[in-house]
């Protein structure tokens, strides 16, 4: 399977729930791709096993967050947003044991003359601290500029969340800003901590 670009999917999706395109993204020792109706129970148990370790950084989950229907409306959402050019969801994948170990995602794709988006990112808790996810969000960066033709790449953390801090630094990010209450996470308006990368420095361009 090979990546396509944002404009090549737009046409890709079938009739009912539909379906996403069969793009893979491959990093060093994760690979990325849409989610499947198939992929429903690997999900919810790592959601269910990680839950008090992914409930800080999050919204507040629904009381049927666990549940197939739950699944099914968020995969709904995704294939909507994909048809739309409006975000792009993948799970990610340990990809020696093709074990599902989190997601990832493009969201608030913005066109014209912004051309950028904003990136959110999720672990299971028993994978976390193995850079894992810094491996899975290397590749969809590059995605995202390769691929989706993004000019810039937006991400907001908490403040006190100094791993997801380091990630972004390690990728070349640069922290931009402060954002007060900027995201209703676990129930309340959180600060965050903004940063950026704009594809001419991921390319190393002037």
């Amino acid at each position: 399977m090979t990546a396509l670009s944002g404009a090549a999917v737009i046409g890709f999706f079938r009739t009912g729930l539909g379906t996403l395109p069969p793009v893979r993204i491959e990093g060093r020792r994760t690979f990325l791709r849409p989610p499947r109706l198939r992929d429903w129970r690997p999900w919810v148990a790592l959601r269910g096993e990680s839950r008090d370790f992914l409930t800080p950084w999050e919204p507040t989950w629904p009381e049927d967050a666990l549940s197939r229907a739950a699944y099914l409306r968020r995969l709904r959402r995704q294939i909507y947003e994909w048809r739309q050019d409006e975000g792009y969801g993948f799970l990610i994948f340990e990809r020696d044991s093709r074990q599902l170990i989190g997601g990832i995602g493009f969201s608030n794709v913005r066109r014209g003359v912004a051309q950028s988006a904003s990136i959110g990112y999720w672990i299971g808790e028993r994978f976390a601290r193995k850079g894992l996810m810094t491996d899975a969000t290397a590749a969809a960066v590059a995605f995202g500029f390769n691929q989706l033709g993004l000019h810039r790449i937006e991400a907001a953390c908490l403040p006190h969340n100094e791993a997801s801090q380091r990630l972004l630094l390690r990728l070349g990010f640069t922290h931009e800003g402060h954002a007060r209450a900027y995201l209703k996470i676990d129930g309340d308006w959180r600060d965050h901590l903004l940063f950026g990368l704009v594809d001419t420095e991921f390319h190393g361009g002037p």
